[in-house]
């Protein structure tokens, strides 16, 4: 596992518990919508993720209807992603209403700052992924795993999902090797900008 800079632990507690506070009173209409649609469901749900080397938990506010993932095998051949080992559906049908309203406005992935707050996650670093989706990055990549990953990061500002797989790669290799406090403040406001601007962009 690589050291955490101090500074980034300060950047983190900050940051997140700003965040939460800025979310904290929209959170009960969330909650509300969310059960109105699936009353028996939990509102928050766990998303296995590498981040620093191992698999965490990571929090997200359900935008997806149960036993979503095991039926991700039988919507394979739709996936619109070929260059790599990322799944993608612009219509998802697995996505609730609820839950393409806050993938729109990236709300849904507000509580991930719970988990930067226990240290799991950076407010930014690289995008986490899946077991299978780090084992699938080509050699020279491999170490980006090794990082603790982020709610936000330099691949996510620009593009996302919608970056080819090695660009992805090659934008957070650039990140952990030239990470500073100036490059995540830019990262920040970066983000900042699109959620209150073009929240689809991210």
């Amino acid at each position: 596992m690589v050291k955490y800079p101090f500074w980034k632990r300060v950047e983190d507690i900050l940051g997140s518990t700003f965040g939460i506070l800025l979310i904290s009173p929209i959170l009960p209409f969330i909650v509300l919508a969310i059960k109105l649609e699936y009353p028996r469901e939990k509102t928050l749900v766990k998303l296995k993720r590498v981040s620093e080397g191992k698999i965490i938990e990571v929090y997200k506010f359900r935008n997806m209807i149960p036993n979503a993932d095991k039926i991700k095998k039988d919507l394979l051949h739709l996936n619109e992603r070929t260059d790599g080992p990322f799944f993608k559906i612009s219509r998802d049908p697995r996505v609730t209403r609820v839950g393409r309203v806050l993938r729109k406005f990236r709300l849904d992935e507000f509580p991930q700052l719970i988990n930067v707050l226990r240290g799991e996650l950076a407010l930014v670093g690289p995008r986490p992924h899946e077991r299978e989706e780090v084992d699938a990055y080509p050699a020279e990549y491999k170490d980006i795993a090794e990082y603790r990953a982020g709610v936000t990061g330099l691949s996510q500002v620009s593009g996302a999902s919608s970056l080819a797989f090695m660009r992805e790669l090659e934008l957070d290799k650039f990140y952990i090797q030239n990470r500073s406090l100036w490059m995540d403040v830019k990262i920040l406001f970066r983000t900042a900008a699109i959620l209150f601007f073009d929240p689809t962009a991210v």
